[in-house]
Order: structure tokens, then sequence, then C-alpha cells
């Protein structure tokens, strides 16, 4: 297994861009592979989790060209009414989805309603993660889907008529809204989904570049059945998840600043940022012009004093992939720092909750693993060993750590970080860290 080893360092600084957003990435091959006519994505995020979207949709029928490294033509296979016919065809195989849980959640959506049947499966660490909760509204709708004791493989059941529902998500997830809305193009009459907080609204967003009427009310998002998408433009900003952990590291250790350029801020998408100054951080956010749907901007950030917080319920869905770094940032604070309504992170690529527990204790931290959260009492760190448990956010979280270790941290099987930010070591070592890997 692959592995960093980083050694502590008095300081980072410095400027850096990060690869294009994962979300975003994902949604605009579907959307594209889906659409009547040409999608051109700049900035598309050439990682292990996005290359899985792309090739199923490949396996699909779909044509996809690389005009340049972060450069995608879509040849949509859409073709008349959407309800009728999308102009994706079988695959000869199951759809291999790698690590990526949000391929497999969106794509069980865009599939359900199809005249074909389809197989969904993944990596190990994928086959383990529950899709119980897009399956079952699914099928509320008409999909006929089958799991195993609620995990993939995921078999999907061509030719059933789907209608729209009005459907309550009984816990914040922008996968499950996705998929449901992705079905109900499929659908006959209207589908409508409901949030109890706010959640990453890029499918709404992308949905209506392609030319697609979505409808907004209050917490309830709604589409119709029926409509068609065309071919548009894509500009894919700077990943605010991969971001997080420079951002995180100028907190704790730029006195004379670090700079992330072209970071997508989308404001479901920015908890990290309202997190760190409620403990006192000091950040800059400068937009930049966008002709796209998603605000884009240059975020500095200068080392200062981090106080403990009890972190808002409300701010959680806003932020869910930050957390683990964000229990970095509170594990160098002043004082304690207390998370709860984080249940989520408990069926990501690891049980992150216990996976970064683990971790600080094991840098002598001291923390309560909560049910659905954490308890952190801030102080100094040690060096030590960290399992990422094969889980990307996990480990690049941990070398953030390094900044405010007293020793050498080691790091095990990293080789997920490719998932979603290829190139980490590199861009780390250009602000200062010294990992070796």
């Amino acid at each position: 297994m692959s592995g960093y080893r980083l050694e502590p360092v008095a300081a980072v600084g410095g400027e850096l861009k990060v690869p294009g957003d994962k979300s975003i990435s994902h949604r605009a091959l579907m959307l594209g592979g889906i659409a009547a006519g040409t999608t051109a994505i700049s900035g598309f995020l050439e990682s292990a989790d996005c290359r899985s979207t792309l090739e199923a949709l490949r396996a699909l029928g779909v044509r996809i060209d690389r005009s340049g490294e972060r450069e995608v033509v879509v040849h949509g296979a859409g073709a008349g009414e959407l309800a009728a016919a999308s102009g994706l065809r079988a695959s000869s195989a199951p759809l291999d989805m790698g690590n990526a849980g949000t391929a497999m959640r969106l794509f069980m959506g865009l599939l359900a309603g199809q005249r074909f049947d389809s197989t969904l499966v993944g990596d190990e660490s994928l086959m383990r993660r529950p899709m119980e909760r897009v399956a079952a509204p699914l099928r509320l709708m008409g999909a006929h889907i089958d799991t195993e004791g609620g995990r993939p493989p995921v078999r999907i059941g061509g030719g059933h008529a789907l209608v729209g529902i009005d459907y309550t998500l009984p816990m914040a997830s922008a996968q499950v809204k996705s998929a449901l809305l992705l079905a109900g193009l499929y659908a006959n009459g209207t589908t409508r989904v409901t949030e109890p907080a706010p959640t990453r609204d890029h499918t709404e967003l992308m949905l209506r570049a392609f030319g697609v009427e979505v409808e907004r009310r209050g917490s309830t998002v709604a589409v119709q059945g029926g409509q068609r998408l065309r071919g548009t433009e894509v500009r894919v900003p700077g990943d605010i998840s991969s971001a997080a952990f420079f951002i995180v590291a100028g907190c704790l250790g730029a006195a004379h600043g670090l700079t992330v350029r072209g970071v997508g801020v989308n404001p479901t998408r920015t908890g990290l940022l309202d997190m760190l100054r409620l403990m006192g951080a000091d950040i800059t956010v400068t937009p930049v012009a966008s002709d796209g749907p998603e605000l884009i901007a240059d975020i500095r950030v200068r080392a200062a004093p981090l106080r403990g917080v009890v972190l808002p319920p409300d701010l959680v869905p806003l932020a869910i992939d930050e957390l683990p770094v964000f229990f970095i940032a509170a594990a160098s604070a002043r004082g304690e720092t207390v998370v709860t309504g984080a249940a989520e992170l408990r069926v990501k690529e690891s049980d992150r909750l216990a996976a970064m527990a683990e971790g600080l204790q094991g840098l002598g931290v001291r923390c309560e693993l909560l049910p659905d959260g954490i308890r952190i009492q801030g102080g100094t760190m040690g060096g030590g060993h960290i399992h990422s448990h094969g889980d990307h956010r996990v480990a690049m979280a941990f070398a953030v750590a390094s900044i405010r270790c007293q020793g050498a941290i080691v790091i095990d099987d990293v080789a997920n970080v490719g998932t979603s930010f290829p190139g980490f070591p590199a861009a780390a070592r250009t602000i200062g860290l010294k990992l070796q890997d």
C-alpha cells in the first residue's frame, strides 16, 4: 500500500489552483450524455471517479472526445422526447463505478427510466456503501431496482414507466435529490423533492443550463417529465472540497498568506468558510468574473488564532465533505469543538467519524466519538502513524495536520487520493508541506 510521510514545517504560503470540481464534472458528463447536440466541458476533473463516469457513458453509447488535458467534448445521445427515448443503449457489461459513490447514485436515477436493463458495480469500498436510500424512492416512481442487502451490485430493470412523485428526504442528501430529479426527466408528471436542510444545488443549476425548467419553491425543487436537454458549454471551477485542505493549512500556518485561485463558491458549498470564521479564521473571498451559473472566487487565508466552537447543525450539510479537515482545525484550536448532525460521515468511503477520531487520538488529541459527530479538545499534536482506511479525505486531512505536529506523520493506504485530487502531493509541496510519497 502506498503512503505519505510528512515532517513538521514552520510555515506554509504562496498560491495555487486546485483541480476541477468533482460534483460538477460528474453532472456535466451525465447531462451532456443525454442532451441533444454537443457539450464542451472545460476544467474537467481528470480523476479516477470522473473517469468512471466517462467510461460508463461510453459503454452506454455516448461518444466522448478529449480535446485537451482538462477539456472534454460530449456528443449527446439525446433524441426525441426524453420520456420516450434518450438515445442511450444497453451496456454489454456491468457499469463499473470504481470508488465513485456520487456516480453510482446519480446513474441509478438516470438509468431507472431507460428501456434496457443495467447493473452497477464498484470497487471493494463502494460495494459496502448503502444504496437503498436512493433505490427506495425510485421504486415509488415505478422503477424496478434490486440491491443485495441494500448495497451494490445495483440491478435496474428497464422498460418500466415512471411517474412523478412528491418526496420529502428523510435526511439532507444532494445525491438522493439529484437521482430523483434525473429520474423525473423520464417520468410522467412532475417530480418534487423537499429537503430538510439545504444541500448543494449543482444539479438544478446545470439542468437549467441545459435548457430544463426547474422550479424552486422554498425547500422544494421540481421538474416536469419529458423535457429535452440541449448541449451547452460548461466551465468547471476549482473544487472547494479540494481547496479546503489548503484553506485550513493557511489558517494554521500561513503567516504571510496563502491564496487558492479560481474556486467554486456556490453558497451550498461554502459551509467550511463559515465554520472557520466562527473559530476566528482570517479569510478573504474575492469574486472572479464567470459566464456560467456557478460562482467563482479567489480565496486568501492568513494564519490566525483559532478557538473551539459548538458547530451550528445547519452548517453541517453545507460542508459534509470538508469536515475531516475541519476536525484538524479543531484539534489545533484553543478550547473544545463539538460537531453533531454528521451521521452521514459514517457511510462515506470509510466511517469518517471513526477514522478521524482514531487518527487524532493516535496523535495525542483528546476527542470523543459521538453517534452523529465528535467532540475535540484542541491542543498540541505529536507525530504518529495514521491509518487512512483507504479514504482520500482522511489521508489529505492528516497531511494538513503535519503543520501543527511535533513529530513526523506517516499516512498509509493513500492510493484513493487520486479519486478526487490527482496531483495532491505536488500541490502540498508547492505551499511548503514536507511530503514524501
